[in-house]
């Protein structure tokens, strides 16, 4: 009687192998924390008071220095801003190209954002501007820069204060924390009160008290006095706690995306 039972069981025991198998299979593989969407803030985010300058879609909210639209070489390209910069005999900037400035002036405020720079790139995230072109040819010239540089390449990788995180050609990094060409930096510049950090990948590589009581401290006179800006001449730079922000366009391809700002 036992013999004559054995199969059956065994083609049960089977049959529900093969389902329970089958069931695995088709499930839905287990997905791991995806990361945030990019040009997107959380609903914390926007409890906390960030806003976008930069909505994944156009270049609202930008201009070119001086007032005109953006040149077509910035465009939107893989969710980011991307400078598709052709450089040609004599020119360090993109032909219709340009440095692009926010529509909006900030004082004391957090900007984060993320870029990539090309092989051997250079550019630059520049704030306090005085939007001034009677007097200032180029953003640069009126407002401090946070470096943007690929440092195993650009012959700027090899001068002090100017690699990427720099506060460039016044303050070298406390440390090296920039990802090579083509991968994705985070960046925060916190300007408060006269006192400016700026933040690479998770680290404070830059702080400095700028001005007490509306005034630059002798400390940043003396950086300032130490540069090259008396001799470009720019006889103004730095000197003005608020302006506009601008991207940098030095001639290399350069993508930023996740551009976004608080203000105190």
């Amino acid at each position: 009687m036992f013999n004559d039972r054995l199969p059956v069981s065994l083609t049960v025991l089977a049959m529900a192998g093969a389902m329970l198998l089958a069931s695995c299979e088709n499930a839905a593989p287990k997905k791991e924390n995806a990361p945030p969407a990019d040009n997107i803030l959380s609903d914390q985010e926007k409890a906390d008071g960030w806003q976008l300058l930069f909505d994944g879609k156009s270049l609202a909210g930008w201009h070119k220095y001086g007032g005109a639209p953006v040149g077509k070489m910035w465009m939107v390209d893989d969710n980011a801003i991307h400078l598709n910069a052709v450089r040609e005999e004599g020119h360090w900037q993109a032909a219709d190209g340009g440095d692009i400035l926010t529509d909006k002036s900030y004082e004391n405020f957090e900007l984060q954002l993320e870029w990539k720079i090309d092989s051997c790139g250079n550019s630059g995230i520049i704030y306090h501007i005085v939007e001034d072109t009677s007097k200032y040819a180029y953003p640069w010239m009126t407002g401090p820069e946070m470096q943007v540089l690929d440092n195993n390449c650009h012959p700027d990788g090899k001068i002090r204060k100017h690699r990427a995180g720099d506060l460039y050609d016044l303050i070298e990094c406390s440390t090296e924390t920039v990802k090579p060409a083509g991968e994705w930096n985070a960046v925060r510049i916190v300007s408060r009160d006269g006192k400016v950090e700026q933040w690479l990948n998770g680290t404070k590589v830059v702080e400095i008290q700028m001005f007490e009581n509306g005034q630059p401290t002798q400390q940043w006179l003396d950086l300032i006095a130490g540069s090259k800006f008396p001799k470009q001449p720019a006889p103004d730079f730095g000197l003005s706690m608020k302006g506009n922000l601008s991207l940098q366009d030095h001639g290399d391809k350069v993508w930023y995306k996740n551009i976004k700002v608080r203000t105190f």
